[in-house]
């Protein structure tokens, strides 16, 4: 059984959805979609001075809150739910001018905040594009004989952010010899040695390394360093 809504919106105004067919109280319209209880008795919108307000449902926090700041006369919305005993809010009433200049206001804020994620954005490929030169560039100076573009796309590989790769640990951020030549032996590995097609054929990881630790150590020396390729 609907009981009277009185607690959800203390000092405010309560617009209750009700469950069953109901008719005003004052001009016997009905059935309502929306009514409020007037000494326990079911009052219309217009009846109440309430017909002029639009109705808004919840979900959008933000256009919400900003509606009811623009708007001078407002009701929560309410419906009873039977199975958890208790009015639960749908939304709110306001008014039509008020709702306008909330959502001018809340998409003003949606232009500003891809603005600055365009912004954001633009900054983080820039500051990428410094990292991953920086990155070849200490592959260059570990491995003179590495091809500069080889060195290029090992460092765009490694250093691609969100991946995970050695790059964007805190060793390879730090542009450390460890970090940076594990980047080179990984790549090697899957570019000019059969690493992969050992792997899709079933071969242990462990022991596709070490089938193709030679080449990956062979390329290495060529250019001009030895390192445990294990």
């Amino acid at each position: 059984m609907e009981r009277p809504a009185t607690s959800l919106s203390p000092g405010g105004l309560v617009v209750v959805q009700p469950l069953r067919h109901k008719r005003c109280a004052g001009c016997r319209r009905g059935p309502l979609s929306l009514l409020m209880l007037e000494d326990g008795v079911p009052r219309c919108l217009d009846c109440t001075d309430l017909g002029h307000l639009v109705f808004l449902p919840r979900g959008d926090t933000a256009l919400t809150r900003r509606s009811r700041e623009e708007s001078t006369l407002s009701a929560v919305v309410v419906r009873y739910n039977r199975r958890k005993s208790r009015y639960e809010r749908q939304g709110v009433l306001v008014e039509e001018d008020a709702l306008a200049r909330a959502e001018s206001r809340c998409l003003a804020d949606a232009e500003a905040r891809r603005r600055r994620r365009a912004r954001d954005a633009r900054r983080r490929d820039a500051e990428d594009e410094r990292f991953a030169a920086a990155f070849a560039a200490e592959i260059r100076r570990l491995l003179p004989g590495c091809p500069e573009e080889r060195a290029r796309d090992i460092a765009a590989h490694a250093s691609a952010r969100g991946s995970g790769r050695v790059g964007r640990s805190a060793a390879g951020r730090a542009l450390s010899e460890g970090a940076v030549i594990s980047a080179v032996v990984a790549a090697v590995r899957h570019v000019d040695t059969p690493y992969d097609e050992l792997l899709m054929s079933g071969v242990p990881r462990y022991e596709a390394r070490r089938r193709i630790a030679g080449i990956v150590e062979g390329v290495l020396r060529g250019w001009e360093v030895v390192a445990d390729a294990g």
